[in-house]
C-alpha cells in the first residue's frame, strides 16, 4: 500500500507559525515521525506539500492509480477551494481529511470545509497524532472511531 501525504499553505511554516495553535514541531518533524508509523504499519509513504492551488491539484491528479490512499490537511484551502473537492472526487482515492488544530473551535470562517465532502473521513485537533490515526484509517478501513465524520 502507498499512501500519500498531502500538506496545503503555511504547512512549511510549522514550528514558526502561531506554535500555540500548531506546536513547535516542524514539516520535518512531521514527516519523520509519519515514515516511522509507516514502517510500522508495512506501508510505503510520500510527502508532498504547497502553498500553491494549482501545484496540490496536479499532485492529486497525478496520484491516481499511483497511491492507495491520501491524508491531506488542505490547511487554509480546507475553506476555500472546491477546486480540491473535484480533485479529489476525480481520482476517487480513499482521501482522509486532517487539521492539527480543531477549525471548528476557531474563527468562523473556518468551519466550512469543501474538501470534506470527498473524505472519508476528518480528523482534526489532534496535532501530529492526527495524521497517524489517518493512516490508521486509510490502512484499516476503521473511520468509526474519527473524532469527526464525512459528509
Amino acid at each position: 500500500m502507498k499512501i500519500l501525504v498531502i500538506n496545503g499553505p503555511n504547512i512549511n511554516m510549522l514550528g514558526i507559525r502561531e506554535p500555540e495553535i500548531y506546536g513547535k514541531g516542524t514539516l520535518h518533524d512531521l514527516e519523520e515521525m509519519l515514515r516511522v508509523e509507516a514502517d510500522k504499519l508495512g506501508v510505503e509513504v510520500e510527502f508532498f506539500q504547497s502553498n500553491h492551488e494549482g501545484a496540490i491539484v496536479d499532485k492529486i491528479q497525478e496520484s491516481y492509480k499511483r497511491v492507495d490512499g491520501i491524508v491531506i490537511n488542505p490547511a487554509a484551502y480546507t475553506h476555500t477551494s472546491v477546486a480540491l473537492l473535484d480533485a479529489v472526487k476525480a481520482v476517487g482515492i480513499p482521501t482522509v481529511e486532517v487539521h492539527i488544530s480543531d477549525p471548528d473551535t476557531r474563527d468562523e470562517f473556518r468551519k466550512i470545509s469543501y474538501i470534506r465532502q470527498a473524505c472519508i473521513a476528518t480528523v482534526k485537533g489532534k496535532g501530529f497524532a492526527g495524521y497517524i490515526e489517518a493512516m490508521n484509517i486509510l490502512t484499516n478501513g476503521d473511520v468509526k472511531n474519527v473524532q469527526t465524520t464525512k459528509n
